[in-house]
């Protein structure tokens, strides 16, 4: 792998590894861009095969942040860190805080949260370091009820393109994944008349929303065939790939997981059999609309008003679709990019100070 041609491919301004021999961290921060503000992106431990699996994952998912803080409108830029190995076997208080001194090095260039095997209490370790860290108990915490309640908005702006309302009323929505941000989106369209059909890797999480909602479950493999109106993903990325996307039986794709489509035209795929894809960064912004509120100082009701606005996002992406004729996929991309773009444009007069 030419490590600087690929980071040149996708205009990377910095990547950054993280080596610390007594705690055992092996740690990759990834910053894409920083033309809006300071990159933002949360921390995942993963048992990587290879240390150029882990580059190709944290330089996507930073990539990925850069798009979604643009099109959510926050003045962020896009970053991300992975820890390699095992989290059931490496973390430790010392780990964190040596990894809290490395983001400190940075000079606030790259803010940190929660991100898949990591925790508030993980961040509060971090946080004996450095500053540059949110998602923090007694500050805006938990973000899944906000992330959900946007993916909820979001659902209702696609059900409105597609049906002429925001009722959701007897439509038919199935959820993959009923982790804290599925098994809430679940409650919230539950209380909106909606029916549910659910699935989860986790028996007990299936039987939970049975019980407590009147869904209906299924075996993971099942719910990419069911016939439903919105298809919802909660779980892992790629999920829209050759293998389903035949399978789908929707009008909507909309849902919370990071990176749905497997490969971009896959959102091609989905524009010519008629199915509407709420572009996944657009959606699911809800949580860093609630770490933004975090910096500037924690509000939870307009945290939850803002994630309400992610409707009039997700409606400005249709928009953009119709006026130049591509895939919702394309449309949030190009959204990010002329928000990006202005900003440069408008930062090339010098100030002096």
């Amino acid at each position: 792998m030419k490590i600087f041609d690929y980071l040149e491919e996708h205009d990377f301004e910095q990547l950054v590894f993280c080596q610390d021999r007594a705690t055992g961290l092996k740690a990759i921060i990834a910053i894409h861009d920083t033309t809006l503000g300071p990159a933002l992106g949360g921390l995942r431990i993963l048992d990587y095969k290879s240390e150029e699996e882990a580059i190709i994952d944290v330089t996507r998912l930073a990539r990925g942040m850069t798009y979604k803080n643009a099109a959510v409108g926050v003045n962020l830029g896009g970053g991300k860190s992975v820890i390699i190995g095992d989290p059931k076997e490496i973390k430790s208080e010392e780990l964190f805080r040596a990894f809290g001194r490395f983001i400190e090095s940075l000079g606030g260039r790259y803010i940190t949260a929660e991100d898949m095997n990591t925790t508030t209490q993980d961040m509060a370790y971090v946080n004996s370091e450095t500053d540059h860290v949110v998602g923090l108990e007694g500050k805006s915490g938990d973000p899944s009820p906000v992330t959900a309640f946007g993916i909820f908005r979001g659902i209702q702006a696609a059900v409105n393109e597609v049906y002429g309302s925001d009722d959701l009323t007897g439509k038919r929505v199935a959820v993959q994944g009923l982790g804290a941000v599925g098994y809430k989106l679940c409650k919230d369209l539950h209380e909106a008349g909606a029916q549910l059909i659910v699935t989860d890797t986790k028996k007990a999480s299936i039987k939970q929303v049975v019980e407590e909602m009147g869904a209906i479950g299924v075996a993971p493999d099942e719910i990419y065939g069911v016939d439903c109106d919105v298809f919802a993903p909660c779980a892992i990325g790629a999920i829209i790939n050759d293998f389903t996307v035949d399978q789908l039986k929707c009008k909507i794709v909309a849902g919370s997981a990071n990176n749905q489509l497997a490969e971009a035209r896959h959102g091609q795929i989905l524009h010519e059999k008629g199915i509407l894809y709420v572009p996944d960064y657009v959606i699911n912004s809800g949580g860093v609309i609630n770490v933004d509120e975090e910096i500037k100082g924690y509000n939870r009701e307009r945290a939850m008003s803002r994630a309400a606005a992610i409707y009039d996002s997700v409606k400005r992406v249709f928009e953009i679709a119709k006026r130049d004729g591509i895939p919702t996929s394309e449309a949030a991309d190009r959204m990010a990019e002329e928000r990006i773009e202005a900003r440069k444009r408008a930062s090339r007069m010098f100030v002096g100070k």
